[in-house]
């Protein structure tokens, strides 16, 4: 018996035993797995997990400032920057989210459950919202909630609100350039970026304040337009108050030197405001003077006469048979706009009256080719190089593709599309001497106050002679004087120009409408020594679509009222002068 325990004792003594150092082993096995994972972890995988832990424990925070001001001619802001504050929160730090999400959500006007989800993230910076008004801050400040903070950054600010506009374009929420002159030298006025790291402490909470996140005075350059605040102003307000008068749809207005090529003005209706530009249709950013192209009607036909007395053609003198208001080309009518019935013309009269039969005959005396040509040399068919998005070259047709009917279409400006940009280019090349210029709409690119690129007078190619100029001014000087732009006539200057009424095409039906027309004038003055080049097209008139009822006399108050902004003396003034000297 006594050896039967000896047994059982030393059985269960070995079966311990054995039970120790497997348990020992499992201990140095994990004791082994241990330190290799520790060493992995602090030699092989050192350095990124220190990048992971830092990441976790920071949080970059970008904002933007410094972006370039934009000046008129004469150094006045028509875009520069304010310093606002945006609100973000660190959810760590909030003690009660309902109501912190309540009153986030009322003092800001925004969704609450929106600002709740936000304020519940596990993140250690979200954004609320940014550059928010200067009576919202002060608000939320006052409540002193938790969790809540606030960054200084720079919201971009219109000062002239709707002035110029379309022009100057609008920058989104991180002052990138997404319109008109902002987008077109984004890379110049950008400003600079700051992105700022901010720590957290093991709870998340903030340990780094983001005060001084900014230096105002650091930006890229500032940009000098052509434009000037006075003339642009004068150009929308009458433009607005004839668009309204006669219920258009639109209405475009520029005015430029045709001497530089130097835009004053480029005027749209309807306007909007950049400051809150989401609050207006898309339809109201767009800067049509560049970017539609239209069929321009009669205002088309001083460059068939151009063509004619250029080439050789024709010359002021020449008499045409206008066949007494009816004109067939093949199985196709043509007619005068009007009810008027016209015999024998010459080329003064056929624009002074504004005869498309007469202007067809001009055309036929050019001929296909010849006429392409100038079309061409006018700048017609493609883009004038202006530096704004969206750019339209218009529709020319190659001279190859034109059928029986586009010699005489064309003539009288239908069957082609231009820009108001593009014809009032040409314009202008008629009336400086014949030469074509480069339109320009920025003057200079400034940085530290220092002009780094002034813009110069630039020729594109000479289109016309002088004389063909002379003879020209001379025509249009009679359309106001005697002919169908006697509204656009001017107290103590000579005026020059030409009046169009085009019917609009309807793609959907394939035909001309007969209720819709692009009404317009185009004119410079002084006719003999041009200061001034305008055009005003107003789309869509209602009551009256004739370009000498609605668009001449808006030609007339701005023409007026920059003459005498720019202190140009009148015919009676300059003769005063000339006498005293």
């Amino acid at each position: 018996m006594a050896k039967q325990s000896t047994q059982f004792t030393k059985t269960f003594r070995d079966g311990v035993n054995a039970r120790l150092k497997f348990v020992a082993f499992l201990f140095f096995l994990f004791g082994v797995a241990l330190i290799a994972r520790l060493a992995f972890l602090q030699i092989v995988q050192h350095d990124a997990l220190m990048a992971r832990s830092e990441k976790q424990h920071r949080s970059t925070v970008t904002t933007h400032f410094g972006r370039g001001v934009i000046y008129d001619r004469n150094l006045n802001e028509l875009a520069r920057n304010v310093e606002v504050e945006s609100v973000y929160v660190n959810p760590a730090e909030i003690l009660d989210r309902k109501s912190t999400a309540r009153v986030l959500a009322a003092t800001l006007k925004l969704n609450r459950d929106k600002i709740y989800k936000k304020i519940s993230s596990k993140k250690h910076f979200v954004w609320i919202k940014r550059k928010c008004s200067l009576d919202e801050v002060a608000k939320l400040k006052k409540a002193e909630l938790p969790g809540v903070g606030y960054v200084s950054e720079q919201k971009r600010f219109y000062p002239k609100r709707e002035l110029a506009a379309s022009v100057l374009g609008f920058v989104g929420m991180d002052n990138q350039g997404l319109a008109g002159i902002e987008h077109a030298y984004q890379s110049k006025l950008k400003g600079i970026t700051f992105r700022q790291v901010m720590a957290h402490d093991a709870r998340g909470r903030n340990v780094q304040s983001l005060d001084g996140l900014h230096n105002s005075r650091l930006r890229n350059y500032d940009l000098v337009l052509t434009l000037d605040e006075v003339i642009q102003f004068i150009a929308e307000h009458h433009l607005k108050k004839q668009v309204e008068r006669f219920k258009a749809d639109s209405g475009m207005a520029v005015v430029m030197n045709p001497h530089t090529g130097e835009i004053y003005a480029m005027a749209n209706v309807p306007q909007f405001n950049p400051n809150h530009y989401g609050a207006f249709s898309p339809q109201t950013w767009k800067n049509n003077i560049v970017a539609n192209s239209y069929e321009p009607g009669s205002i088309f036909k001083p460059i068939v006469a151009a063509a004619a007395l250029d080439g050789g053609a024709a010359s002021p003198q020449d008499i045409f048979f206008c066949e007494n208001g009816e004109l067939k080309i093949g199985k196709v009518r043509i007619g005068e706009a009007s009810d008027h019935k016209f015999g024998w013309l010459n080329m003064r009269d056929i624009i002074a009256k504004s005869s498309n039969i007469g202007a067809v005959k001009i055309a036929q005396q050019v001929g296909k080719k010849s006429f392409y040509q100038y079309i061409r040399k006018f700048g017609f068919g493609a883009k004038s190089g202006l530096p704004l998005p969206g750019e339209s070259a218009g529709q020319l047709r190659a001279q190859e593709n034109w059928d029986a009917m586009s010699l005489a279409s064309i003539s009288f400006g239908h069957e082609i599309a231009v820009t108001p940009i593009q014809m009032v280019n040409a314009l202008a090349a008629i009336s400086n001497g014949g030469s074509l210029m480069v339109p320009h709409i920025t003057r200079a690119l400034i940085k530290n106050g220092r002009v780094l690129e002034r813009s110069k007078p630039e020729k594109i190619r000479r289109v016309i002679s002088e004389k063909t100029s002379r003879q020209l001014v001379e025509v249009l000087k009679a359309v106001v004087k005697t002919g169908t732009g006697k509204k656009a006539a001017l107290e103590g200057f000579e005026v020059a120009g030409k009046t169009g009424t085009a019917q609009k095409y309807n793609a959907a039906t394939r035909s001309y409408s007969k209720t819709e027309f692009i009404s317009s004038f185009i004119g410079f003055v002084p006719a003999d020594s041009p200061r001034l080049v305008i055009l005003v097209m107003i789309d869509n008139p209602r009551g009256s679509h004739w370009g000498s009822v609605v668009a001449a006399p808006v030609f007339r108050e701005i023409a007026k009222k920059v003459l005498r902004y720019l202190n140009v003396p009148s015919n009676k003034e300059r003769v005063f002068i000339l006498d005293r000297a």
